[in-house]
C-alpha cells in the first residue's frame, strides 16, 4: 500500500496544530472543520436562520435590509450604483434587490436630474416608517447571533471581522 496514509490512532491534533502522520478525516493534514471559509459560512448560515425567525417571511432578506439601511443611514438620494457599493453588491444584484423594495413599496426610484444614465433610490414613506421597527429587530438578530460569545469575544470577532473585509 505504497503512498496511501495510514490511519492514525492517535488523537486529532488540535487546530492550527500541524498533524505527524495525516489521520482518519485528515488528508494531507486538510481538515474541512477548521477552514476560515468553512467556519464563517457555517456562522453565517446560523446568522441568517436568526434574520429569518426575527425579521420574519413578510419582511426584507438580508440584502434588503441592508439596502434599506444604507438609504435610511445616508438621508439623501443615493445612486443605485453607489448603493450597490456601500452595501457591497454587484451592479446586478443591487438593480434587482432595487426592483424588489419599489414593488414593496419600500423604496422610490427616480432619474437624476443632472445624469439621466442615473437612478436616483430614497427610501418611500412607507419604507422610512418601517425603518425603527426593522432596526429593533436587527439589533435582537446581532445580540442573538453574537449570544454565545462574552462582551469581549463579540467585541473582538466583530474588529477581525472588519478587518478581513
Amino acid at each position: 500500500m505504497r503512498g496511501r496514509a495510514r490511519a492514525s490512532t492517535r488523537r486529532p491534533e488540535e487546530p492550527g496544530e500541524k498533524p505527524s502522520q495525516p489521520a482518519v478525516g485528515r488528508p494531507n493534514g486538510y481538515v474541512l472543520d477548521e477552514q476560515v471559509g468553512f467556519l464563517m459560512r457555517r456562522a453565517q448560515q446560523r446568522h441568517i436562520s436568526i434574520f429569518q425567525q426575527t425579521i420574519g417571511e413578510n419582511g426584507p432578506t438580508p440584502t434588503q435590509f441592508a439596502a434599506l439601511s444604507k438609504l435610511a443611514a445616508g438621508g439623501e438620494d443615493i445612486s443605485q450604483n453607489q448603493l450597490g457599493r456601500m452595501t457591497a453588491m454587484d451592479p446586478a444584484t443591487i438593480k434587482g434587490v432595487i426592483a424588489r423594495l419599489a414593488e414593496r413599496g419600500l423604496v422610490e426610484r427616480l432619474p437624476d436630474p443632472n445624469d439621466q444614465r442615473r437612478i436616483l433610490i430614497r427610501l418611500s414613506e412607507q419604507g422610512q416608517a418601517t425603518i425603527p421597527e426593522l432596526f429593533e429587530k436587527a439589533k435582537a438578530i446581532t445580540a442573538a447571533t453574537l449570544e454565545p460569545l462574552s462582551r469581549e469575544e463579540a467585541k473582538q470577532l466583530l474588529a477581525l471581522l472588519a478587518k478581513l473585509g
